[in-house]
């Protein structure tokens, strides 16, 4: 192993293979699972943050409303306990992606997104869930000059089109905010995106939805869904659940409703955690303002800063496996860490020394068009949201209300957005899928490496509206 090599592994050395928000000491005991049958109004399944939100605001919506959540491990294990905890506004996966698939609708998202924000926001005060939440905004950093000049057009359109918030940062502006060599500059967005601690998040959710009413049901595996007299029935490991209507935020597992499943893929996403910084290392990178940052490469970092002024590094890889399978051997690769440890350190070079103490993967529900999708199943009774694509934080919460929208044959301005009415194009089977995938992503690193000239693949890829992303 080269010498850097060897460095890169040496701050790796004490780095326990968990995720660092679910050893956080004010993890909630698991609730007991259901044996035995129940009988409600509305079964959510799933305790991440769609489920949990869609039951919240279930209730909140209408108190005398009986709901009952199952989750097959325990709230928040998965992704809403594995993030970066970066909250956005945004419901398009960011302006651009909006305006390339709903120019028409994009002033109405923006501005749903801005509201579902303040909701969350509002939410967190309201039930007193201490999850570190700081509306700091989130700095896009460019890296090549050509990152630069899209930074540049993108923040000329947006003023176009009214949409206020964004700052334009040259290079001194954007290393007075954080410093790193490598950033040439950047555009803030100054309210559109919090941060916070994403487990807390999940765990206060589900104490407002306990002290609401709601019957959470933990390490209760929804096995399988069919019709039953006037509503619907899960089948879990150790009983069964009547319900009305049912609402599915099973995200990247696959789904109950068996022909949705084509339209998402598993991709693994990785991240590192810092031990705490120094007065001096602090002092070295600045970061006063606490945002979220992420690089504009189509192979990106993520990172921020936490409450205890650790720092978080992720993203980069973005691993598919083979036949979409979610499997607990992926959720660690060494490789990933090494190659993600090198890159922090071209990024902080005034760190060298800092150690990681985690290090951690997750699966992101990704579809081909970067956002969440809708529907419904079996004649309006079961609704679905999946398809974040790693901007579940906050998007889930407005996923929430369309699927309840959707299961009370609500015609809102939600529900009336092409966005909710169209799905994206479904994956191929395989092996088409892997070679597909495959090709994409050695054409995004050809197309970084190339000043972002992207290739006929990919150029192809952009008129069908397809592509793939974590």
């Amino acid at each position: 192993m080269a010498p850097a090599a060897m460095t890169f592994a040496s701050s790796l050395s004490d780095a326990q293979p968990v995720p660092f928000w679910l050893e956080d000491p004010g993890k909630p005991a698991a609730l007991p699972a259901l044996t035995g049958d129940e009988r409600t109004d509305l079964l959510v399944v799933g305790g991440g943050y769609s489920g949990l939100w869609t039951a919240l605001l279930a209730k909140e919506r209408d108190p005398r409303r009986d709901v009952v959540l199952v989750e097959g491990r325990e709230v928040g294990w998965a992704a809403s306990g594995r993030n970066g905890g970066f909250c956005a506004a945004s419901l398009t996966h960011g302006l651009a992606n909006g305006l390339a698939r709903w120019p028409d609708d994009l002033a109405r998202l923006e501005e749903l997104g801005a509201r579902n924000l303040d909701a969350i926001e509002a939410a967190v005060a309201r039930y007193g869930i201490d999850c570190d939440f700081e509306r700091t905004g989130e700095i896009d950093v460019a890296t090549e000059p050509y990152q630069l000049d899209e930074l540049r057009a993108l923040h000329e359109e947006a003023g176009r089109l009214g949409f206020g918030g964004l700052e334009l940062l040259d290079r001194d502006a954007v290393c007075a905010e954080v410093d790193s060599p490598t950033f040439l500059g950047g555009l803030w967005d100054r309210q559109g995106v919090a941060m916070l601690h994403p487990a807390r998040l999940a765990w206060g959710l589900k104490r407002a939805c306990l002290d609401l009413g709601v019957r959470i049901y933990e390490n209760t595996r929804a096995l399988d869904l069919s019709p039953a007299g006037a509503g619907m029935a899960v089948r879990t490991s150790y009983g069964r659940v009547f319900a009305r209507r049912i609402a599915l935020g099973t995200n990247v597992f696959p789904s109950l409703v068996k022909r949705i499943r084509p339209y998402t893929v598993p991709v693994y996403d990785y991240a590192l955690m810092t031990e705490p910084l120094s007065p001096a290392q602090r002092e070295a990178i600045g970061w006063r303002n606490r945002q979220g940052l992420g690089d504009s490469a189509n192979q990106f970092h993520y990172f921020r800063i936490t409450a205890d002024d650790r720092i978080l590094w992720g993203g980069y890889d973005a691993v598919y496996p083979y036949g979409g399978k979610v499997t607990a051997e992926m959720d660690h690769r060494p490789e990933t860490y090494l190659k993600l440890a090198g890159q922090f350190f071209a990024c902080f070079p005034q760190l060298e020394g800092l150690r990681f103490t985690h290090a951690w993967g997750g699966a992101i529900d990704t579809c081909s068009r970067f956002s969440a999708f809708f529907g419904t199943a079996h004649g309006g009774k079961v609704a679905y949201a999946a398809g974040y694509t790693g901007l579940g934080v906050g998007a889930t919460r407005f996923g929430g209300d369309v699927m309840l929208d959707l299961l009370d044959g609500e015609r809102t301005e939600r529900t009336e957005l092409a966005m909710v009415r169209k799905k994206p194009l479904p994956f191929p089977p395989e092996p088409v899928a892997w070679a597909g995938i495959g090709l994409t992503k050695w054409s995004l690193a050809r197309a970084d490496a190339r000043g972002g000239r992207r290739n006929l693949w990919l150029r192809t890829m952009d008129r069908l509206g397809l592509g793939f992303d974590s």
